[in-house]
């Protein structure tokens, strides 16, 4: 078993990091039942267990690869599947979140009827549910090729490793892409329409729009990064052809940039610029002990006050 490098360690302490951030806002959410009947917080908590079991399940997996530890392929698959799910999921909860907030700005007098727990609760099927699709691609095409002797043989685990052939790896990277591209445009088309608001308003109202663009504008800076993870293979394969140092160096960066990266935006967006999620997450931060900074209130007589309250 290899010893981990500097460059191992860095990752794991900034997982770690991660990890006990998002924990912390996950615990947060569910002690709190005043986040359990706005839209947006549901939709947050839901990015937030996604990116937890992404980075947990991933970071096993980096560290079986690196001390080169192989297990049954017909173990490996599932725990992929997984992972490819996880990893669409998350981007598609930010273009609901974007729409959440489109909806909350251009479409106000709707928004509480709009903007409930159950839709909340519908649109997380429907994302799961999309997200399954590129799992399924990926599913058939691995089990339409390869022989029931590979999925009895052993090996390093990765989603790479199971992608044999070049049109696999094309065919999954069409379907997220043609999906990034449908996110993107819902993304560009909510930024297009709070902009509009926005500068129409004034005051007071013009400051609370501008916090809602900017999330928007956060959503699609993450979702760029997303989008730029699909092409970081084709880049690491032409490297490897010239320098495996170069090749090793390329893929460390492509990892913490592309991967870590996007998952710190979310607690960022939303629990660090959220004065009321931020106020409950320093209660519970210090077990509770700081009076200054204890947690809203549940209010139940107006929950299109409340919405519009919160807006980032």
């Amino acid at each position: 078993m290899r010893a981990l490098n500097d460059r191992a360690i860095i990752v794991q302490v900034l997982i770690s990091l991660f990890l006990y951030i998002d924990l912390l806002m996950i615990f947060t959410f569910f002690r709190k039942e005043a986040f359990h009947a706005i839209t947006r917080y549901i939709f947050f908590a839901h990015t937030l267990i996604c990116d937890c079991t992404f980075l947990i399940i991933s970071d096993i997996l980096l560290l079986l690869s690196y001390s080169r530890i192989v297990m049954p392929t017909s173990l490996c698959v599932p725990i992929c599947v997984i992972l490819v799910n996880l990893n669409l999921a998350t981007p598609l909860t930010l273009t609901a979140m974007s729409i959440e907030r489109y909806v909350s700005i251009c479409m106000p007098l709707r928004h509480a009827e709009i903007s409930t727990p159950q839709h909340a609760a519908h649109g997380i099927l429907v994302i799961q549910a999309l997200a399954t699709v590129p799992m399924l691609v990926m599913l058939f095409s691995l089990a339409a090729v390869m022989p029931l002797d590979f999925f009895l043989s052993n090996g390093v685990c990765s989603v790479e490793a199971l992608q044999v052939h070049t049109w696999q790896k094309d065919l999954t990277n069409a379907v997220s892409q043609l999906y990034f591209l449908f996110m993107a445009l819902v993304i560009c088309f909510c930024y297009v329409k709070i902009m509009g608001v926005a500068r129409a308003a004034s005051g007071a109202d013009r400051r609370s729009l501008n916090k809602g663009l900017k999330t928007v504008i956060l959503h699609a800076l993450q979702l760029l990064l997303s989008l730029i993870q699909l092409f970081t293979p084709f880049v690491e394969l032409a490297v490897l052809q010239i320098d495996l140092h170069m090749f090793i160096t390329l893929r460390y960066f492509d990892y913490v940039v592309f991967i870590l990266a996007p998952r710190c935006l979310v607690p960022l967006v939303y629990g660090l610029r959220d004065e009321s999620f931020m106020a409950a997450l320093k209660h519970y931060a210090v077990f509770g002990c700081h009076n200054k900074t204890a947690p809203m209130k549940k209010v139940r007589k107006n929950p299109r006050r409340v919405s519009q309250r919160l807006q980032t």
